[in-house]
């Protein structure tokens, strides 16, 4: 039976992924985002790059297929199922500031960057490490003009993604805590690891 680890609302986990394993994405309720970065296991200054993955997949609509590049070049993860189909790679991850300029919101607020980093944190990843994330679910719509609208996520309860490795990886994922990505609430995610 599959293990299915659960990511609790507005909350974030990070584990070891190995090559050629299988990493399954799933919302379990609908209409919920969930940020994604990636680091070499063994180099953590390589990770995860929107630019070489839009240079080199040549679309910024990622989806079964397609792989998740890093800075130097290398495939990190191939989509090889999207049940959804819609993912965002423009965004960086949530973060106090986001909740102060975009929301007018004082006070604490749970954000993705912070959950990323302290539970990449005992891996020796820090805040300023984490680059822009990989928003699995995530539905930003563009404007003829190009300007950037985060409308709520298509998925149903059960969608998922499922990525394969490609090297020997960490992996930060998060249930992301911005209202506007969610649909104005905040649910799980689930993942499951596979060996292939």
């Amino acid at each position: 039976m599959k293990q299915v680890n659960v990511i609790t609302p507005q909350s974030g986990k990070a584990f070891y992924l190995e090559k050629g394993n299988v990493l399954t994405v799933i919302d379990p309720l609908g209409k919920q985002v969930s940020d994604m970065v990636l680091f070499n296991r063994f180099d953590l200054n390589e990770k995860i790059s929107s630019g070489k993955t839009f240079d080199f997949e040549e679309t910024i609509l990622l989806t079964t297929g397609h792989y998740l590049w890093s800075n130097r070049s290398n495939r990190m993860l191939k989509i090889v199922e999207d049940t959804n189909g819609r993912n965002d790679f423009l965004l960086a991850p949530c973060s106090k500031e986001t909740f102060e300029f975009m929301y007018n919101h004082t006070g604490y607020h749970p954000s993705c960057l912070e959950n990323l980093h302290v539970n990449l944190k005992p891996f020796g990843v820090t805040a300023d490490d984490i680059p822009t994330a990989f928003n699995i679910f995530m539905n930003v719509q563009l404007d003829p003009k190009g300007k950037i609208s985060v409308l709520p996520p298509t998925t149903i309860a059960g969608d998922y993604i499922k990525l394969e490795a490609q090297m020997d990886l960490l992996v930060g994922l998060t249930a992301c805590s911005a209202e506007d990505s969610n649909g104005g609430t905040f649910k799980p995610i689930h993942f499951v690891i596979e060996s292939n």
